[in-house]
C-alpha cells in the first residue's frame, strides 16, 4: 500500500511530525469457528495490512480520519463519548480498554488506510484495532504485551461493536511472522509457529464480493449461543466441559436429544473441526500438502452443510476449485460471503483462476476479485 497519500492527508490536516505503524490482517488455513469454542486455529498474518499516522494533540480529544471512506470524526475518551461511526468504535474502544486497565491515554490525531479488503474475511477489524492497540502502546509506552493488546481488541469487539468475536484475528494480526503460521490454543492462549512453506503451491483467495456484516441479524452470535447450548447440557454429565474444545464425540452422541437439531449439528462440526486442525498440523509437518487440502474440503463442507454459514456463492468458488484440480478450498471466516481460500499447485494455477472467474461472473453477474497472498510479520512501527 502506498503510504504517501496517508501522510499527505495527514499533513493536509494536522501538520506533520506523526508517526506511522502498521498492521496486518490475517489468513486462517483451517480451524474456523473454533477459536470462541476454545479450539486451536492456524492463522497467519499477510501482505496486505492498515496503516496509521498519528500525533498526540495535547488536549482530550481524539481526531481520526478514514482516509478510505472519506469519512473524519472527533470524540472524547470518556464512557460517554462514544462515537456513531462504526469504524471510529474501534480506535474509541481500544482506548477505553487501555484505561480501563489504569493506563493513560491522552488525545491524538490520527489518518488511517488499509488494503485489506472489508468484508472479505481478512479481519480489516482486527487489522485497525491492532494497528492502533500497538501504536498507542508504543507511542504512551504503555508497556502491554502483544497478547494484551490482541484481547484489548478482542475486547472491542465484544463491548463497543457487538460481536462475540474470538482470539484469532487479533492475535494473528499482532504476533504474525514470515514464513510461519501460528497454531494457537485458543483456550490457553499457549501458541507455536508452523513452518508455512508450501513449494510449487499458491495460496489465493477468490472474493465472492457478497457483502457480510456478521453483527447483522446476529447469525454469528447465534451459532455462539448453539455450541453453549451443548457445552451446558454435555457438563451436567462431564463437569469439566467447559468449552465445546474439552468434549469429544462420545459425549456428543450421548446429549443428541437433550438439544435441539440445530445445536447438535452446529457442535458436531465444531468438534470434528478441532481434529482436522491437528490432522492438517501433523500433515504439514511432513510436508504433505495433499492431506492439508484434503481437510480444507472437508471444513468446508461442515462450514456449509452442519454449521451453515456459506452461501451459493462460496458453494460454487469450492465446486470449481474441485473440477480445477485445486488441491484445497475452503470458505474463510465469518461466512455468509467473503472469501475461499484455496491452496492451488502453481501449474494450475492460472487455468483454475481463468476458468472460476469466468464461470462466476456467468452465473452470479458479479466479478470476483482476486487475492494472492504471502504470509508476512505481524503489528510494527513503520
Amino acid at each position: 500500500m502506498d503510504t504517501l497519500k496517508i501522510r499527505e492527508k495527514f499533513a493536509s490536516l494536522y501538520g506533520s511530525g506523526g508517526a506511522m505503524y502498521t498492521s496486518p490482517g490475517r489468513i486462517n488455513i483451517i480451524g474456523e469457528h473454533t477459536d470462541y469454542n476454545g479450539g486451536f486455529v492456524l492463522p497467519g498474518a499477510i501482505d496486505k495490512a492498515m496503516y496509521c499516522e498519528i500525533k498526540p494533540n495535547g488536549t482530550k480529544k481524539i481526531r481520526a480520519f478514514a482516509l478510505d471512506v472519506n469519512e473524519s470524526c472527533e470524540f472524547g475518551l470518556e464512557e460517554a463519548d462514544k462515537p456513531t461511526k462504526q469504524w471510529a468504535c474501534y480506535i474509541f474502544g481500544m482506548c477505553r480498554e487501555m484505561a480501563n486497565k489504569g493506563k493513560t491515554v491522552l488525545g491524538f490525531d490520527t489518518v488511517f488506510a488499509g488494503d485489506v479488503p472489508l468484508g472479505a474475511g481478512m479481519s480489516s477489524s482486527a487489522a485497525l484495532e491492532s494497528c492502533f492497540g500497538y501504536a498507542l502502546n508504543d507511542l504512551y509506552n504503555l508497556g502491554f504485551s502483544r497478547m494484551e493488546i490482541a484481547l484489548m481488541g478482542q475486547a472491542t469487539e465484544h463491548n463497543y461493536v457487538g460481536i462475540k468475536c474470538g482470539i484469532m484475528d487479533q492475535f494473528a494480526s499482532c504476533h504474525g511472522k514470515e514464513g510461519y503460521l501460528m497454531k494457537l490454543d485458543c483456550r490457553s492462549l499457549e501458541f507455536e509457529y508452523v513452518p508455512f512453506n508450501p513449494k510449487g503451491y499458491r495460496v489465493v483467495l477468490i472474493n465472492t464480493c457478497v457483502e457480510h456484516n456478521l453483527a447483522a441479524g446476529g447469525e454469528y452470535n447465534k451459532r455462539r449461543q448453539s455450541c453453549e447450548n451443548v457445552v451446558a447440557e454435555i457438563a451436567k454429565m462431564h463437569p469439566e466441559v467447559k468449552l465445546l474444545r474439552d468434549a469429544n464425540m462420545d459425549m456428543l452422541k450421548a446429549v443428541k436429544g437433550k438439544v435441539s437439531a440445530v445445536d447438535y449439528m452446529r457442535a458436531e462440526f465444531v468438534v470434528g473441526e478441532v481434529q482436522r486442525l491437528l490432522d492438517a498440523c501433523a500433515a504439514m509437518e511432513k510436508d504433505d500438502y495433499e492431506t492439508v487440502g484434503k481437510k480444507m474440503y472437508e471444513t468446508h463442507e461442515g462450514l456449509s452443510k452442519k454449521y451453515e454459514v456459506s452461501c451459493p456463492e462460496l458453494d460454487f468458488l469450492n465446486d470449481m476449485a474441485k473440477e480445477c484440480g485445486v488441491t484445497g478450498s475452503r470458505v474463510m471466516g465469518g461466512g455468509f460471503g467473503g472469501c475461499t481460500i484455496n491452496l492451488v499447485k502453481t501449474e494450475l494455477y492460472d487455468a483454475f483462476i481463468k476458468k472460476t472467474t469466468e464461470a462466476y461472473e456467468k452465473k452470479f453477474n458479479i466479478k470476483p476479485k482476486v487475492y494472492d497472498v504471502v504470509i508476512k510479520n505481524g503489528a510494527a512501527k513503520l
